[in-house]
């Protein structure tokens, strides 16, 4: 009897023993979840607090970037130390004028992708918030000097330069620099090599529209090459620019092999046989449309990867995709005059002998019935404003008629 109360005074103490035991357990358990609980609260608010101030502090330094880089192109206030280069930067904000100001140094470090990327910001607001004259960017595209650069003095000589602006894309081991007294001077842009019948032709010809797309006064864009010239004066070809409602990208439809030909199938989806286009390398723009050239980035690798010769880019890309971008706005027909009459790769190039003033005014007057002449309310009825392939020879000859071509007095210039 008393060996039975001995086992169940133990079996007792055993449960009371297991109980004490769970329940020790549970509170060591609950007492370590807190302490685990406000450790990760505390990290939770320390790690809140770090990005806080990190953020913080890229605010405060992309304002200094915003500021310094924006205004214009020139190096050196990049290249300022830091306490200067902050200076520089807050005090460029001072002035709205310095927002708007054309680069004042056309020279720059910056990538063609970084040039695409600062030339593509367009405001949204259409009107302008300060008194706006719109200039006419010429672009030469040329491999070095301008051997027809003379006539190209007389045709700016004396006019105000707040209605153009001059751009060269030259041959990178160029570096000749004309006179101060050029209209030429300083106006080349950082350029890269050229090749014909390459994707280079086309990076050429949004470079030189990013350059310009800097200068927000600029709104008509033409592209030219060293053997063009002006067939008319200075205000004739500004006035019909500017009056102008559409653009002058050569764009049409050709059935013919070196037209729809030149297709390739492996362009689809992206581009169908429907969307493309044939058209002249030479063009004239508005901003808008120039804005959506140097932005692409759906159609232009497609092209790089598929045209290839007897395809060529700069007689294809340009007038496909006007024609997918803004086909309301192009008059699809192009304002530079050339004679393909003789056959072959490349158009008649002219000589000296070539050149007479009626030779000229056939080309001005006499080149056929115009489909479009620039803006439906306007007086002007030309077909082409410019033309080309013009010889260095044709250089003299030229300067003797000009007086005649362009309207002002001879005694004025010196050959």
């Amino acid at each position: 009897m008393g060996f039975l109360v001995i086992l169940k005074d133990i079996s007792t103490r055993g449960k009371r023993v297991h109980r004490e035991g769970i329940i020790s357990c549970i509170n060591t358990f609950q007492i370590i979840a807190t302490m685990v609980f406000c450790f990760l609260i505390a990290l939770c608010i320390i790690g809140l607090g770090l990005f806080i101030s990190d953020r913080m502090k890229k605010f405060l330094l992309s304002r200094e970037d915003y500021f310094y880089i924006l205004p214009d192109q020139n190096n050196s206030v990049i290249n300022l130390p830091s306490d200067d280069r902050k200076l520089s930067s807050f005090s460029s904000f001072l002035s709205f004028e310095d927002w708007v100001a054309p680069p004042e140094n056309l020279w720059h470090s910056m990538s063609d992708e970084e040039l695409m990327w600062r030339a593509s910001m367009a405001p949204n607001v259409a009107e302008y918030p300060y008194n706006r004259t719109p200039k006419v960017a010429f672009m030469f595209l040329a491999r070095g000097r301008l051997p027809l650069g003379p006539l190209w003095e007389r045709f700016f000589q004396g006019h105000d330069p707040r209605l153009y602006s001059i751009y060269l894309h030259c041959s990178p081991e160029f570096t000749e620099e004309p006179p101060e007294s050029s209209v030429f001077y300083k106006r080349r842009i950082p350029s890269k090599v050229v090749e014909w019948g390459k994707a280079s032709m086309i990076d050429a010809e949004r470079r030189l529209l990013a350059n310009a797309l800097l200068d927000f006064s600029n709104e008509r864009f033409v592209l030219l090459s060293e053997t063009c010239i002006p067939l008319f004066d200075f205000l004739t070809i500004y006035k019909f620019l500017v009056s102008s409602k559409y653009s002058f990208i050569s764009s049409f439809d050709d059935p013919r092999p070196i037209g729809r030909g030149r297709y390739n199938k492996r362009m689809w989806p992206t581009l169908s046989i429907s969307d493309w286009r044939k058209g002249s390398q030479w063009f004239e723009t508005q901003r808008k449309i120039a804005v959506g050239l140097i932005s692409d980035r759906k159609y232009y690798p497609v092209f790089v990867t598929h045209c290839k010769p007897p395809c060529y880019m700069d007689e294809h890309y340009m007038a496909t995709l006007v024609n997918k971008q803004n086909p309301e706005m192009n008059s699809n027909t192009s304002i530079t005059w050339v004679d393909w009459t003789t056959g072959g790769s490349h158009p008649k190039t002219f000589l000296r002998r070539d050149i007479s003033e009626t030779f000229l005014n056939q080309i001005r007057y006499d080149s056929g019935n115009c489909s479009y002449t620039g803006n439906s309310s306007s007086s002007y009825s030309y077909c082409f404003l410019f033309a080309r392939k013009f010889h260095p020879s044709t250089l003299e000859p030229l300067l003797k008629i000009t007086p005649k071509l362009f309207g002002f007095d001879p005694k004025e210039y010196t050959n």
